[in-house]
């Protein structure tokens, strides 16, 4: 079951998830809270809320009572394009198409607001992501280097 996550709702289950499904990246990247304080590895719920408060959906897959996965979607500044954000799924529950069932919810959520394109932005480095999202129908749109974050992000969009 998928169900949206709101503000005023008990926020800790769903930051425990993001948290433990970044964090097996940032790990491997060598990210910690010093040099990469934005990561949603180190994210805290007043983090979270901060964010739902801003305009972010958040919707979260729920199995035997417990959250196991999560994405949310957020309209930009440009008309019918919407942001992917904390897309993460529970090490425990991957490879098992988890993922793309969260995402096909999140896109089928943003076509009914009139979305017609997706854009990401992810760790370059991160090549497995990378490839995964590709598989998705993402597209490499171009490559930044932000003054604050140790790592290149790589932009993704996807037409709807």
């Amino acid at each position: 079951k998928i169900t949206e996550i709101l503000a005023d709702q008990d926020l800790s289950e769903v930051t425990e998830v993001i948290r433990r499904s970044f964090l097996t990246v940032a790990e491997e990247l060598g990210l910690t809270r010093e040099n990469a304080p934005t990561n949603p590895a180190f994210i805290g719920g007043d983090d979270l809320k901060k964010t739902l408060a801003r305009g972010l959906r958040l919707f979260c897959m729920i199995r035997e009572e417990a959250v196991i996965a999560c994405v949310g979607i957020e309209p930009s500044n440009e008309k019918d394009v919407y942001y992917l954000e904390r897309l993460a799924v529970l090490p425990e529950h991957r490879r098992r198409g988890i993922g793309s069932r969260v995402m096909e919810y999140a896109l089928a959520r943003i076509r009914e607001h009139g979305g017609r394109r997706v854009s990401i932005g992810i760790i370059d480095d991160n090549e497995r992501l990378k490839a995964w999202y590709k598989r998705q129908g993402f597209v490499e749109k171009g490559h930044k280097t932000f003054k604050h974050l140790p790592f290149t992000v790589c932009f993704m969009d996807k037409e709807l």
